[in-house]
């Protein structure tokens, strides 16, 4: 009693965790037993693939940044450039490119610890800029800064760490006898648990991706520390986490990244207010149409609608009513017509309604049905539009004229409208309750 909805389901994901993470550190200490030549062209092309996954991850976010001034994706984009930089610093000592590789083959794990150290701060650093200065003013100047800064972290744990051994464990039969390796793992829990927390609150597929690289970063430095000697089935079982999480990272980023386009790319056509096609993506569907027309010879038609008295529900209820209006004759008109036909707002109170293949009197019948619609509206104030149709045969007709001559239709039916006693509207500053 008195627990909310909530907790079961935070403990389950905390047992879930915690399960998931005994699972994969009992997997590597089974896998010491096993027995495999140091192959060090293994660890290199590991570390080559995850070096590539880092860098496109790293350009991937920047271009986000670029895009939505998230400082998250900033830091995040620089600290896998490093961590890729350092990857492949390595990865030319396990494939021995070098003079005296096999000498320097010996600090490999050392370099590859110190890329994990790097890694996890910066996700650290992330998260705190994130918190305290969530968006950005100047993406450029903090782009160079976060990458100077990471350079300047990058050297500073290089001098410092220096004077390491480079052997990876000098305790081989211990139960963690890489415990140097737990220290960047820590770290990356504390992240883990921070980074749930901005789930709550930013659940994208950038987010959830990076939470999952996060988890299996955790993953790949309880392996790490059960690795005894250079290069055995424990270190190459982290390492294959590792790629897995810098794989899984990239994919969440691609996938966010497309969806943000999708997003521009619709604003781009749309209407703000209204929600349907804008002018620009009007004159697209209508060049598209006419060219249908003139290879296929069937008609398409065109109605221009001109919303009755904006002016007067604005001055009689104000101006969130008069967009308000606005907006409900641009749900008739997205309800109430086939998945086909296009509706746009053609500009200020009048829209425009595409029918492809249809002629004049079914276009007749799709404005009746939407006066009908219109006048069964029972939200006040009452709303009344004047619709002029036209419909192109493929007579080589431009669009100009097409819209013309639907315009001349309206203002028929607009000037037949105006004899008539316009209704009484209740004074300014009275919104009628829904």
């Amino acid at each position: 009693m008195g627990q909310t909805p909530l907790s079961p389901s935070r403990t389950a994901i905390f047992l879930s965790h915690v399960g998931a993470f005994l699972l994969v550190m009992f997997a590597a200490f089974w896998l010491r037993r096993i027995t495999i030549p140091p192959d060090a062209l293994v660890q290199g092309y590991l570390q080559v693939i995850a070096s590539l996954l880092a860098f496109v991850f790293a350009a991937v976010t920047l271009v986000r940044f670029q895009g939505t001034q998230d400082r998250i994706s900033l830091i995040l984009g620089a600290g896998f450039f490093l961590s890729g930089a350092v990857l492949i610093a390595t990865s030319v000592l396990s494939l021995q490119f070098l003079p005296e590789a096999r000498l320097r083959l010996l600090w490999a794990p050392i370099a590859w610890w110190l890329g994990r150290i790097i890694l996890a701060l910066l996700v650290v650093a992330a998260l705190l800029v994130e918190h305290f200065m969530p968006r950005s003013r100047h993406p450029r100047r903090e782009i160079a800064g976060a990458l100077l800064a990471a350079l300047a972290v990058t050297y500073v744990l290089a001098a410092a760490l220096r004077g390491l051994p480079p052997e990876v464990s000098p305790h081989p039969d211990a139960f963690f006898p890489s415990p140097q390796q737990l220290l960047p793992g820590a770290i990356f829990l504390v992240t883990l648990f921070w980074y749930r927390r901005r789930l709550m609150l930013e659940d994208s597929a950038f987010d959830r991706a990076i939470y999952a690289a996060i988890w299996l970063n955790v993953a790949t430095q309880l392996a790490a520390a059960q690795s005894a000697r250079r290069m055995d089935a424990p270190f190459l079982f982290a390492q294959g986490l590792m790629v897995l999480s810098y794989g899984v990272a990239l994919g969440g980023a691609l996938l966010d990244n497309a969806r943000l386009f999708e997003r521009v790319r619709h604003m781009a056509v749309s209407d703000p207010l209204t929600g349907l096609a804008n002018y620009r993506r009007l004159l697209d569907v209508l060049e598209n149409e006419t060219g249908r027309t003139d290879r296929t010879g069937r008609p398409f038609a065109v109605l221009l609608l001109d919303l009755d008295g904006l002016k007067i529900i604005n001055d009689g209820y104000g101006h969130v009513v008069g967009s308000r209006a606005l907006c409900r004759l641009a749900d008739i008109l997205r309800i109430h017509c086939r998945a086909i036909d296009t509706a746009a707002r053609y500009g200020g109170d009048e829209f425009a309604l595409v029918l492809p293949e249809s002629h004049e009197e079914e276009a007749h019948r799709v404005a009746d049905r939407i006066r009908a619609v219109l006048s069964t509206d029972e939200e006040p104030p009452q709303l009344s539009a004047s619709i002029g149709i036209s419909v192109y045969r493929g007579d080589g007709e431009r669009i100009e004229k097409l819209l013309s001559e639907a315009d001349q239709h309206l203002y028929e039916e607009k000037a037949r409208r105006a004899k008539r006693s316009p209704a009484d509207m209740p004074p300014r500053g009275r919104i009628p309750k829904n």
